[in-house]
C-alpha cells in the first residue's frame, strides 16, 4: 500500500471520529463508507460477526455497540429515520477483523485500530501502575504512623507483629499473610501489598484504629 494512500486513509478515519464525555466513537454508517461497503445490509453482516467476537472475548456487546437512530434528509424537504450504531475503537477493530481482507481499506483498518487499541491498553496499564505506587506509598505512611502509636502505648515488636497478623487475617477472610503469599504464588521476601489490587491497599490505608485495617473487615 502506497504511503500517500495510508496517509489519506488515516486522515479519513481520524476525521470521522466523534467524542462524547471523553469517549471516542465512530458511527457505523460512516465506517461503512470508510471500509468501502456499498450496501448497508452487507455491512450489517460484518457487524453481527464482530458482535459475536466481542461476546466470545468476554466483553459486553452493549458497551461497544450502541444502537441509535438518526434522521437523514430526503428529496423535497422530507426526512427519514435510519438505523445506526455508535462504535468504540474496540468495536471498529473487531469489525475490521471480520471484514473482507481483500479490501485495501480493511487491511488499513485492521492495523490502524489494532495499534490504537494497544496504545489505549498501555495507557490504562500505566495509570494503574501509578495508582498502585501511590496507594503503596500511602500504606507505608499510614503503617509507619500506626507503629509509632502502638510503640508509644508500650507494645513491643512481637505484639506489633501479632496485631498486624490479626489485621491481615480479618482482611483476607481468615488467611494469614504467609498463606496469602502462598495462595497467590508470591515471593516470600516481598511485601504482600506490592501485589495487591490498588483498592485493597487503599482499604488498608483508610483504617484509623490500632488494628491497622479497614473497619469493614472486623479486626
Amino acid at each position: 500500500m502506497k504511503k500517500e494512500v495510508i496517509l489519506q486513509l488515516r486522515k479519513s478515519f481520524e476525521e470521522s471520529a466523534y467524542e462524547e464525555q471523553g469517549v471516542e466513537y465512530w458511527l457505523a454508517r460512516d465506517l461503512q463508507k470508510l471500509l468501502n461497503y456499498e450496501e448497508w445490509r452487507n455491512f450489517v453482516n460484518v457487524i453481527d460477526k464482530a458482535k459475536i467476537s466481542c461476546k466470545n472475548s468476554g466483553q459486553n456487546i452493549s458497551d461497544h455497540f450502541v444502537d441509535i437512530n438518526k434522521t437523514i434528509p430526503m428529496p423535497k424537504g422530507a426526512t427519514k429515520e435510519i438505523d445506526d450504531l455508535m462504535l468504540t475503537r474496540y468495536a471498529c477493530y473487531l469489525i475490521a477483523q471480520n471484514g473482507d481482507p481483500k479490501k485495501e481499506q480493511i487491511a488499513f483498518a485492521q492495523s490502524y485500530f489494532a495499534i490504537q487499541t494497544r496504545k489505549q491498553e498501555l495507557i490504562e496499564e500505566r495509570i494503574a501502575l501509578i495508582e498502585r505506587i501511590n496507594a503503596r506509598q500511602k500504606l507505608v505512611a499510614s503503617e509507619t504512623e500506626l507503629s509509632k502509636l502502638i510503640y508509644e502505648r508500650g507494645v513491643d515488636e512481637d505484639g506489633f507483629g501479632r496485631i498486624r497478623s490479626k489485621g491481615d487475617q480479618a482482611l483476607f477472610g481468615g488467611h494469614t499473610t504467609l498463606q496469602m503469599k502462598h495462595k497467590l504464588r508470591l515471593p516470600h521476601n516481598r511485601p504482600l501489598a506490592d501485589f495487591l489490587p490498588t483498592i485493597t491497599a487503599n482499604d488498608n490505608d483508610n483504617c484509623k484504629e490500632p488494628c491497622g485495617r479497614n473497619h469493614k473487615f472486623q479486626c
